[in-house]
């Protein structure tokens, strides 16, 4: 059985009145052209009155979106999904935008800062090395002012003049500090140091970002493969897919979701890194992150070619018009197969080649790239779902795909307990 077919079957069990309490609501939303709202009801698989007041107000809200207002289309929603992005961009402002959900300008995210500036640098004490890339550095450091510990990163001296990089450090911070939600990494500061270096301070989380995970399971780390199991695994995918759900409605779009990217805190936290080089509202095709982002990581032969592996099809293409939320659902479908099977979905030998691999060649399913993992042909169903080379061929919003796994893993449960 396909997995289009598994999927269906399983929707079909799922209707309105059995275990989907809030489909008649959400084919409401549909029927009168509300399809923010319905997108947001997928996710909602429980009852209760909070639930029952958070559909109401999502519908009524949306409904008020769809009526004619100025420079706006009265077809679309206030939170527009996945192929809304593309159409919304061509004005300058979001149509139906609410407060809620304030959209994230480019213009807001790049704007450069004063060569020469009164800074509080000097109240950052005790540096001590945490990493060093390509590109940054970052350091651990006491903020003497609050007294707590943060994480400071700094553009490399040999990129002061390298407006590429500037760009994508000044977005990564703006952005990251102007999504509030769980899944992002709190930003402090922003400024230059004494050397006239940018810089931004964040919080500091202890943790392991999913490559380091699969790595010691693939060496056969106990600890590792107990720790993060697949239903552990599943939990963390979930937020991630709620944090770019946030960011999509915000006009946000990652780009560059890895296992790398995707950090999971001791204490539970699941962060999603590096937004440098994130597509923002009202961005131009010209913008370079849009191509330069894609083969920066192919100059260092030594290191790891870790952003090709997930880049969706649209993003080999280049150009940026056809990027949208939708190449987020790619890239997130990409580490659920390597959760499940321990591999990449598309490897060639050269870069070149992976890149033709992702635009023509389909993924092997995961029960056939790794049969002695046991892979539940429903995750599998899902994974290749989102990794459809044609973007209306995959999950529509994030919205879509959660649904998706939580039912799974729903069912999972109730084969364990009997219920």
């Amino acid at each position: 059985m396909g997995y289009a077919s598994i999927l269906r079957q399983r929707k079909s069990e799922t209707g309105v009145g059995g275990r989907d309490p809030f489909g008649a609501l959400r084919q409401r939303a549909l029927d009168r052209g509300c399809r923010g709202a319905a997108n947001i009801l997928c996710g909602l698989r429980t009852g209760g009155v909070g639930f029952f007041v958070v559909c109401r107000t999502l519908t009524q809200r949306a409904e008020r979106r769809q009526r004619p207002r100025r420079r706006a289309d009265p077809g679309h929603s206030s939170r527009a999904t996945m192929g809304d992005y593309h159409d919304h961009e061509q004005d300058n402002a979001p149509v139906g935008a609410s407060d809620s959900y304030p959209h994230i300008y480019v213009k807001d995210t790049d704007v450069r800062l004063p060569k020469f500036q009164t800074t509080g640098f000097g109240r950052y004490k005790d540096f001590q090395p945490l990493a060093k890339g390509g590109t940054a550095v970052l350091r651990t450091c006491r903020d003497e002012s609050l007294g707590r510990t943060v994480v400071m990163k700094t553009l490399h001296p040999h990129l002061a003049n390298n407006e590429y990089m500037h760009s994508r450090f000044l977005r990564e911070a703006r952005v990251t500090a102007q999504l509030q939600h769980p899944s992002t990494v709190p930003v402090y500061d922003l400024g230059r140091d004494l050397e006239g270096r940018l810089y931004f301070t964040m919080k500091k989380v202890a943790g392991d970002n999913i490559r380091e995970i699969i790595e010691r399971q693939l060496a056969g780390d106990a600890d590792a493969i107990e720790k993060y199991d697949l239903e552990r695994m599943l939990g963390v995918l979930i937020q991630v897919c709620n944090g770019l759900d946030y960011a999509h409605a915000h006009g946000v779009v990652h780009r560059d979701i890895k296992p790398e990217n995707i950090l999971i805190g001791s204490f539970g936290e699941v962060l999603i890194l590096d937004w440098g080089v994130a597509k923002v509202w009202a961005m131009g095709a010209d913008d370079p992150t849009n191509v330069a982002m894609e083969h920066e990581v192919l100059t260092d032969i030594d290191q790891r070619p870790g952003t090709p592996l997930y880049m969706a099809p649209e993003q080999v293409r280049g150009g940026g018009q056809d990027i949208d939320a939708r190449t987020d659902v790619y890239a997130v479908g990409a580490v659920l197969y390597e959760i499940l099977t321990l591999r990449e979905p598309l490897r060639g030998q050269r870069i070149s080649e992976t890149f033709d691999m992702i635009l023509h060649k389909p993924p092997k399913p995961p029960r056939e790239r790794a049969p002695e993992r046991n892979i539940s042909p429903v995750l599998e169903a899902i994974a290749l779902k989102a990794l459809q080379k044609n973007c209306a061929d995959r999950y529509q919003s994030m919205a879509e795909m959660i649904a998706e796994i939580r039912d799974f893993r729903g069912r999972a449960l109730q084969s364990l307990t009997g219920a």
